[in-house]
């Protein structure tokens, strides 16, 4: 049977950035579902403040409506997602970024509903909690301070992530053209960018989440590696390739690579999607 592939989105994004990728999925004769986490996509809050003229000041302090969201709440809904999904054939689960996060969870519940996990410069965490990896040495490239010069508000006043992505401040949209899109055109790049909403959750999962043998580890999985992603640098990519390997000697990932940075592949789909459509036959 046909295989579906469910794509999870990552931080501050949602399923609109797949459409692209939905495409050619689609003229490759795949079927594909992209999910929106609570409080993604419709389902985000724009403040007021956040549309032209800004207000920043309203803006710091308007409430969001993913504030309360946790990794529990974004795994039972992709489970939903997924159960449905099995009713139709096998399940591809195709994660990227911190949605890697959410699809090790679904994956340590429910193992029995997903074919093959596929982790696209995801988060795959084994041995740390994933924000713990920000203080290994494979991350120490990545600059967390040149990433919030367009953040709004305090997330512990507002219980929630803020970032004026809309902002006009040359360094800080040079900062995240630096990280996400560098080898992207400034239009490329600013289409991107009012793609993603303003508000992420906090919860981004702790010890209990990490990877398992006994659930996650049954599942056939792929790792595509993004060769020129500085957000995610290829040493912490390849580092959770090979925590994962240890925890599942019998289970390794099968490892493609892609060039481009951690957006690059969403921008210009054709080659991922073409991996992706490689992997339907050996999971079907």
């Amino acid at each position: 049977m046909q295989p579906t592939f469910v794509l999870v989105h990552g931080a501050f994004a949602n399923s609109f950035s797949f459409a692209p990728l939905q495409a050619e999925l689609g003229l490759l004769g795949h079927r594909s579902v992209a999910v929106d986490l609570p409080g993604h996509g419709f389902g985000a809050t724009y403040p007021h403040a956040y549309q032209a003229p800004q207000d920043p000041e309203g803006l710091a302090t308007a409430p969001g409506a993913i504030k309360g969201v946790t990794l529990a709440d974004n795994t039972a809904h992709l489970i939903g997602v997924l159960e449905r999904a099995k009713a139709n054939g096998p399940v591809i689960l195709v994660s990227h970024s911190r949605g890697g996060i959410t699809a090790t969870a679904a994956a340590n519940a429910r193992p029995d509903l997903i074919d093959r996990l596929v982790y696209v410069s995801a988060w795959a965490p084994v041995e740390l909690e994933a924000g713990q990896y920000y203080a290994e040495p494979e991350m120490a490239t990545v600059d967390p301070a040149s990433l919030t010069l367009a953040l709004a508000g305090n997330p512990a006043e507002l219980g929630l992530l803020r970032v004026n992505f809309r902002t006009a401040d040359p360094a800080a949209l040079a900062a995240l053209k630096d990280a996400f899109l560098a080898d992207g055109t400034d239009d490329e790049f600013l289409v991107f960018l009012n793609t993603f909403q303003p508000d992420e959750n906090l919860d981004a999962g702790g010890a209990a989440d990490r990877a398992r043998a006994d659930t996650w580890g049954r599942v056939p999985k792929t790792y595509v590696r993004l060769a020129d992603d500085v957000s995610m640098p290829l040493a912490l990519q390849d580092r959770l390739i090979r925590e994962g390997d240890e925890l599942t000697p019998d289970n390794p990932y099968d490892v493609r690579t892609l060039a481009g940075s951690h957006l690059k592949w969403l921008v210009d789909p054709a080659p991922a999607a073409r991996v992706l459509a490689g992997l339907a036959p050996i999971t079907g």
